[in-house]
């Protein structure tokens, strides 16, 4: 193929160009440039070839004018039906013009590259004068060619190439070829085309933009404006920032859409169009600057002060940053105090505090603003007037703008103290300590913090911070957690500045007090505050636990809340482990150790060994450490609530399998139940063991009080006892007592049965206590699965039947009546309800489950049944001087009695031991406490599902 193209070379340029448009552009790529390129300057084809090129070139482009235009002949509507045969004729004829016209476009791509090779010669060997006709007659014609983008791309980088090598003739190649590669560069999101066309961006300014014609390239160089590909590159911003300085309109016009970019776009975006600006705004002149500093900016200035809402005002000032971020450019500083100065002070004491707001912002943006060429006396009166307007801003009634301007003013003094007097600092800095950390709002106090943090930053702050920070110690005792937090946070940065000292701002007991009692959060930024001191990395393990013992002695619950997060602030577990060690000695010593010391390190081995066992070495090595009875001794010398409670946390992180020989010990904690829902201590203690006795399925201990408790229920009322909540062992033998008469199952004026009420209160005391704890038990998934696998749990929800039935339909007469029995059995029939839907959900999906038992899958329907006759029963029981006759008239009509009971429920009492308190009492806990958290409960759950039936169907008869 080469020695073909070169033999024809030497006998004529016209054989070459035939030879080289026979064989295609892809095919003879390779070989034209090299032919091409060794052609020296002295030879005759330097002067031959271009001619014969522009003739070709001219030839094919009338060819492909001809056959284009071969086809545009009008044509009469058809007098008859054209025949089949004659459609297929035209399309035939529409083939034979498509294959013409690729055929001269083919000729045109191999000709456009050779033109390419002559003008990119090495040598120059081919006069631009002799390539210019070719050349400028393949650019007039470049619309022609859309159809072919090889051929465009060759045109256009053949005019690209003549316009950077700087020929004669090079602004008559613009006009079709700059269009044409800036739609390319927006249509196919090349950096490489923003490059080249930010490469021919001098071209640009040969248009005459005030024309009409040109108003197809002023919309695609607007689109630049916005064009994501031109914003990310450097070439892209460069060449917008550029256009601003090509027409006044233009800028007009490229201007308006940046600003209506300003509300949607990103911060990265927006601080790119400020920099386009500032770039811009650099190097026009004239009317173009005009209308960026007192057409755009001034705008922005005003929008950044009245707008609507922050975040368009801090949209805004992104822009201005462009500006803000250059003010030590020459003549920026200057135009920044002309546009602001006349504004912001007066919109500093307007009404609007959203204004004050934003005044605010834009002051410290530009603060501070002067006139470089006023005099000192000048510059000082502006300088005094600015930290005159942020002392007042303290005292706004605006939180808002108390919190900006605290936090701004610290700002200003960590970056410009040097400049600032003295007397100025020591009176904002006083106003800042005394009184904004006083503030009634939180957010301010919490500003005050984090400002006097970030002035930190300045080393020459500290000297006069030395004196003032301990009047800042108060706020770790305020009551808003951020802000403790925040103190935190500061003592933590004074620990690592060697000139201060942190226990001088907050001392080391409230420190300790605050470590005890304060929720983790802060308890924890405390433990890393301490660490250094209290269990530090650089000393023998044997000295740390020296010292961390030391603190246990001091503050006992401080030391415990010490060890819970010592290992997430960076203590080594081998060190970790050693401390155990310690803490299990001293416990088994009693040596000199007060009853609320040996809780306390009780209390932190069991925080330890909860972090430990997630590492099966730390583990088995704290296997070997309670071997040997340890346990049982840890048992013995508990004597409090939380130590008891501990030593079981011990046992359940470390070897749950040996629990079975604490089951005195841990179900001595669970069974002491009276009082227990009310009694915090001892429900972390009961709570301790819950875990134990789940995995141990000692669940049946509950299971028997509660029986118990509804045996006393039946015997007491004559409830009627389901055969499920019957002890096996007493079934037999009281099978006869389940049938209660009629009249023993109503209220009515008869003297209720007399029973031990001692008896009963204290058996009806413990059944509290474990409903308390069935609910606590719901409340984690962990717990709540466990639960459910209990082999005794129908038992137990059937004696919660009996005992809430009781403790609706008589708490009038007995004060020791509570509710928890009721939401420990709603709320168990609820979460069992749910349960059966996850499962059939589940199921639907393909995963295989267990099957539940009926009563499981009907819990809440028989519940919500079984609560509404309890109600019933209280409502007729309202008339003691009723007969047993009208009760039961009165239950055939359920309609009729929810409306009395209603009505009733509305009738003003004045009768304390009236039958309706207590009724609203029971619907007032169904509804608070059951009701409206089911609800919350369901929807999440039943949300996935299908339900093809509403979840309550019956809705009427369920309103009260």
């Amino acid at each position: 193929m080469d020695k073909k193209l070169r033999s024809s070379l030497q006998a004529s340029p016209e054989s070459f160009l035939s030879a080289a448009t026979k064989q295609g552009l892809r095919s003879a790529k390779a070989s034209l440039k090299s032919i091409i390129h060794a052609i020296t300057p002295s030879s005759p084809l330097s002067s031959s070839l271009p001619p014969a090129l522009g003739n070709s070139i001219s030839h094919s482009i009338a060819s492909f004018r001809n056959v284009r235009d071969s086809g545009k002949s009008p044509s009469s509507p058809p007098t008859k039906r054209r025949r089949r045969s004659s459609r297929h004729a035209k399309n035939r004829d529409e083939e034979v013009k498509e294959n013409n016209e690729s055929g001269v476009l083919r000729d045109l791509q191999v000709l456009s590259h050779i033109s390419f090779l002559c003008v990119s010669h090495p040598k120059n060997a081919f006069s631009p004068e002799d390539l210019l006709p070719a050349v400028q007659e393949l650019h007039d014609n470049l619309i022609l060619f859309e159809s072919d983008s090889v051929l465009l791309s060759e045109i256009a980088n053949l005019c690209e190439e003549w316009w950077k090598d700087g020929l004669e003739g090079r602004e008559t190649l613009i006009s079709q070829s700059l269009p044409f590669l800036l739609s390319k560069s927006l249509a196919l999101k090349k950096k490489v085309d923003v490059h080249r066309v930010y490469m021919l961006r001098e071209a640009f300014a040969l248009f005459d933009f005030e024309d009409e014609s040109i108003e197809d390239l002023k919309l695609l160089m607007i689109r630049c404006v916005i064009a994501p590909l031109y914003l990310k590159t450097e070439d892209g911003r460069k060449f917008v920032a550029y256009m601003f300085g090509l027409s006044r309109q233009l800028v007009k016009e490229a201007l308006a859409m940046i600003r209506s970019q300003i509300p949607y776009g990103r911060k990265s975006m927006l601080e790119i169009y400020g920099d386009i600006v500032f770039q811009a705004w650099k190097h026009v002149e004239g009317e173009s600057r005009n209308e960026i500093e007192n057409g755009f900016l001034q705008g922005l200035i005003e929008g950044a002060i009245h707008a609507s809402s922050g975040a368009l005002a801090a949209s805004i000032r992104r822009v201005l940053g462009g500006f803000i971020n250059q003010r030590i450019t020459n003549g920026v500083e200057k135009l920044l105090f002309r546009l602001t100065e006349p504004v912001i002070f007066r919109s500093l004491q307007v009404a609007n505090p959203n204004v004050r707001l934003n005044s605010l912002h834009l002051l410290l943006d530009t603060f501070p603003l002067e006139d470089p060429d006023a005099t000192k006396e000048t510059k000082d009166t502006i300088f005094d007037k600015q930290f005159f307007l942020l002392e007042r801003l303290f005292t706004d009634d605006c939180p808002e703008i108390r919190v900006v301007a605290v936090e701004g003013s610290c700002r200003i003094l960590h970056l410009f103290w040097e400049i600032i007097s003295s007397s100025t600092i020591t009176k904002m800095i006083t106003k800042i300590f005394d009184d904004m950390s006083h503030d009634n709002c939180n957010e301010v106090r919490l500003s005050t913090l984090n400002g006097i943090m970030y002035l930190l930053g300045n080393p020459q702050s500290h000297e006069i911070l030395k004196v003032l920070l301990p009047r800042l110690g108060h706020l770790i005792l305020d009551p808003a957690l951020s802000v403790k937090v925040a103190v935190a946070d500061l003592l933590l940065l004074l620990r690592d500045i060697r000139t201060f000292q942190f226990h001088k701002v907050v001392g080391l007991d409230i420190l300790l007090s605050t470590l005890a009692n304060d929720p983790p959060p802060v308890a924890q930024k405390i433990t890393q505050l301490l660490i250094p001191s209290y269990f530090p990395a650089k000393v023998t393990p044997e000295e740390a636990c020296k010292r961390c013992v030391t603190l246990i002695k001091r503050s006992p619950k401080a030391g415990a809340r010490f060890c819970e997060f010592a290992l997430s602030e960076g203590a080594s577990m081998t060190s970790l482990l050693e401390l155990v060690k310690v803490f299990i000695s001293l416990v088994l010593s009693r040596n000199k150790l007060q009853e609320d010391q040996i809780e306390s390190l009780l209390v932190a081995a069991a925080y330890l060994c909860n972090n430990l066992v997630t590492e099966p070495f730390y583990k088995t090595a704290l296997e070997e450490l309670f071997s040997g009875g340890k346990l049982k001794c840890l048992f013995a010398v508990a004597a409090t609530g939380p130590s008891q409670s501990s030593v079981v946390n011990i046992i359940s992180s470390i070897s749950p399998d040996a629990a079975a020989e604490f089951v005195d010990e841990c179900m001595a904690l669970v069974k002491d139940c009276s009082g227990l829902s009310e009694d915090t201590e001892r429900q972390e203690k009961v709570r301790s063991v819950h875990k134990l006795m789940l995995s141990c399925d000692w669940f049946d201990v509950l299971t028997r009080l509660l029986q118990k408790a509804a045996y006393e229920c039946h015997i007491k009322f004559g409830t009627e006892m389901p055969k499920q909540c019957v002890p096996s062992m007493k079934r037999k033998k009281t099978k006869s007592s389940f049938k209660v008469s009629t009249k023993e199952k109503h209220v009515s004026g008869k003297k209720l049965p007399n029973v031990s009420t001692s008896i009963f209160e204290e058996v009806y005391s413990n059944a509290i206590g474990v409903a308390w704890q069935i609910i606590d038990l719901l409340k984690s998934e962990d717990t709540r699965i466990a639960l459910f696998r209990s082999k005794t749990l129908e038992p137990a929800f059937f004696a919660l039947k009996v005992i809430s039935e009781a403790s609706i339909v008589y708490c009038m007469y007995y004060e020791h009546m509570d509710t928890t029995p009721i939401l420990a059995y709603s709320s168990l029939a609820l979460h069992l309800t749910i349960q059966n839907s996850c499962l059939i959900g589940a199921k639907d999906k393909g995963f295989q489950f267990s099957r539940l038992s009926s009563w499981e899958q009907t819990a809440l329907e028989q519940t919500m049944n079984h609560l509404l006759n309890c109600i019933e029963k209280l409502f007729q029981a309202r008339d003691g001087g009723k007969s047993a006759k009208q009760t039961t008239k009165c239950k055939k009509n359920h309609k009729k009695v929810a409306n009395s009971c209603q009505q009733k429920h509305r009738e003003p009492q004045t009768d304390p031991s009236s039958t309706n308190d207590g009724a609203h009492t029971i619907l007032s806990i169904m509804i608070h406490h059951w009701v409206s958290p089911a609800f919350k409960v369901l929807i999440p759950i039943f949300a996935p599902f299908e339900l093809q039936e509403p979840l309550f169907p019956n809705k009427k008869e369920y309103q009260m």
